[in-house]
């Protein structure tokens, strides 16, 4: 499956796009399987690049969201409260929190698309 190439990937399965935008890969959601829950942090929340900032529970397991980049929450998409399987259906167009990024820079040490599909690809033994 392509990865979108407008976003920078994480090696635990985040995305984020250059405006601060946050999400999970089809990878991790289809790793998930039936995504039940999640647990987002709310506006104001100081990330910092490398430490969760929530979690994702599905019927298998509940998993860490661990923040790409460091900045501020300005935004949490507050339809996946009452709907969480809109990240199964769509996980690269259902994003999790908005940050404000306190270092544009750091989104330079994260994964291209080619270079995380690369990565998906040998964490799944293809």
């Amino acid at each position: 499956m392509p990865y979108p190439i407008d976003r920078k990937y994480t090696r635990e399965h985040e995305w984020i796009t250059s405006d601060g935008t946050i999400g999970i890969t089809q990878y991790a959601q289809e790793s998930l399987g039936d995504i039940v829950f999640v647990d987002l942090p709310k506006i104001g929340t100081e990330l910092t690049a490398g430490k969760t900032f929530g979690t994702v529970e599905s019927v298998k397991a509940v998993s860490d969201l661990y923040a790409p980049a460091s900045g501020t929450v300005t935004e949490a998409n507050g339809e996946l409260a009452t709907s969480p399987e809109k990240v199964n259906k769509d996980a690269h167009g259902s994003w999790m929190v908005k940050i404000k990024l306190k270092d544009p820079g750091e989104l330079n040490s994260l994964l291209s698309a080619a270079d995380y599909e690369k990565f998906a690809g040998e964490e799944a033994g293809h």
